[in-house]
Parts: C-alpha cells; structure tokens; sequence
C-alpha cells in the first residue's frame, strides 16, 4: 500500500493546463462555482467549468426545464446564463480567489460569436482554459448544430485558437453516427483536448395529460442512463486522436470516473451527480486516491488507459 503523500494526482491537459487531481466540474451543472462553496472544498478540485457563456445575457426556455427520467434527467435550460461581461466583473473575481484552475465554457450561434468569446477571454487573468460547447443551432446554417457536422467542427475549433492563446477543449455532441470523425475534426483544427459526452438528445410524455413534459419538448438527457454510451465514446476516442480526452456522462461515483480514467480519458467531469449530492466532487477526488493507495498506485498515469483487453 502506498502512503498518501506518495500519491501523485496531477494530470496535464495541455501545455498550459496541468491539474492538481483529475477531477472537473461539468458545465451547467455548477453553476459559475460560486453556488457550492458550502458544501465543497473548491481548493480540492482539478478545475472547475463554469456554466455556457455567450456574447450576450440569455434567459433561457420557460419552464417546465428540468424532468426527472429513470436513471437521469432531462433538462432544457435553454443556456440561460449572465453574459460574458457580467460573468468576467462579478463572478470570476471571485473564483479567482480560490486558486483552483477556471474552465470558461463558450457558446454562440455563429463561427463569428465563438472567435469573439474566445478573444474577449484571451487576456483575462484567472481563466486557465476554454472549453467550447458546439451542440448549439447555427443560426447561419438552417439549425443545425455546429458538433453534428465535422466541417463545422473543424471551422469553430480553427477560429477559436486564431483567437486565444489559452488551451481550447472542444465538448463533443454524442449525437452524431461516429464520435471519431468529429474528434478528428476537433484535433484537425488544433483543439488541445477533446471533453465528452455532451447530453444526448431525449423527451418524456406526462400519458395523463398526453402533453410533453419539457416546455421545449425534447431535452438533454444526462445521469447513470447515458455512462455506458459515454464510456464507449470516450474510449472510441481516445484511440482515434492524440490529444488528452475528457470523460463525462453518468459519473456518480469514483468508480464511475475510474472507469473513464481506465478507458483512457485524462480527467473526469462530474455533471448530474452534483444536484442529487453536491459534494460528489470532493468524495471522487478521495475515492480515486484510495483506489491508488490499495492498489499500489504512485501516480494516477499509472491507470489512465490500462484497460486489458479480454
């Protein structure tokens, strides 16, 4: 068994992005950090991913937004959020404080908003990274999202770095026929690491009523239903680029992320599990060193991408 002072946590996202353990925050599902500072210990995070940030305020979808679903949820906030230049002079001065690296999720509905967020982020002190949700409609293209579509992958991924010199994750959308066209797309166009899944597309029917449950009808469905659909995307993946990869989808648990990180992604993001249990985050981060500990581990590279194929 090896002592906890010889266990190294820290994991290398991209040249500029190194973290002190693997374990991320999920966007939109911690709000801009803020929000859980009484129940976890944000010293003790790898990073936190604020909620999707675009150009301008965003009210969002009316409600019903949220429903309940066996194993998960829906929801369909609509990317409700303050805009960037209210996030950057009330909510990152703030996070700033906590010395835990800052992931800025980006959104916009067109490659011209993206290049804008990302060079109005460049130069700002306390943001460590941006990671780029491309599962919005692009208004410029009949609706369709720019992550189903692997030129408009690579398009928003290229303008993106022309426009920061922070690292730049690209989020993958699950709803395509092959993740990996995508991700080469994202890496082609000089992504530094690649996070997914984003949610996948769903609906639910109130059969009493014979109406939707979602005020916008379908939804992102996210929990433990969709982790064996985002564990084989991510292992897929992660075969296929040469950059870091990022697992999320239906991590509830350190086993959970142990899975992902043994399938080869460089760091976890813990999404839905944070509104049935807030300090999830923390207990991953211990759940993972303990791991190490019984099984002899010095470093968490030790496991990433240790999978023995049967």
């Amino acid at each position: 068994m090896v002592g906890k002072s010889q266990i190294g946590l820290s994991v290398k996202i991209a040249e500029k992005l190194v973290l002190r353990n693997p374990v991320m925050t999920a966007s939109g599902t911690f709000g801009y950090g803020l929000e859980f500072t009484d129940y976890v210990n944000l010293h003790r995070l790898g990073a936190i991913v604020v909620k999707g940030i675009s150009l301008q305020p965003r009210s969002g979808n009316p409600p019903a937004r949220i429903v309940e679903t066996a194993g998960g949820m829906l929801n369909a906030i609509g990317l409700e959020n303050v805009g960037v230049e209210k996030f950057l002079t009330e909510k990152l001065p703030v996070l700033r404080e906590f010395g835990t690296p800052v992931v800025v999720n980006i959104l916009g509905d067109s490659v011209d908003e993206y290049a804008t967020l990302a060079n109005k982020l460049n130069n700002i002190e306390g943001i460590a990274a941006v990671e780029v949700n491309i599962s919005c409609p692009n208004v410029k293209h009949g609706g369709v999202a720019f992550g189903t579509d692997p030129a408009m992958v690579n398009e928003v991924t290229a303008a993106v770095k022309e426009n920061i010199t922070k690292p730049v994750i690209i989020k993958l959308s699950p709803n395509v026929t092959d993740i990996t066209v995508t991700a080469r797309a994202a890496e082609k166009g000089g992504a530094d690491a690649i996070s997914l899944i984003n949610t996948l597309i769903g609906m639910a029917i109130d059969h009493r009523t014979k109406k939707p449950r979602l005020a916008n009808v379908i939804g992102g469905l996210s929990g433990p239903a969709i982790k064996p659909v985002a564990l084989r995307m991510v292992w897929q993946t992660v075969r296929a680029v040469k950059i870091p990869v990022i697992g999320i989808g239906g991590i509830m648990n350190a086993a959970d992320a142990l899975e992902f990180l043994i399938a080869g992604a460089s760091a976890v993001q813990i999404g839905t599990a944070n509104f049935v249990n807030p300090d999830t985050t923390e207990r991953v981060v211990e759940g993972i060193e303990s791991y190490l500990r019984e099984f002899g581990c010095h470093s968490v590279g030790e496991i990433i991408g240790s999978l023995q194929q049967p």
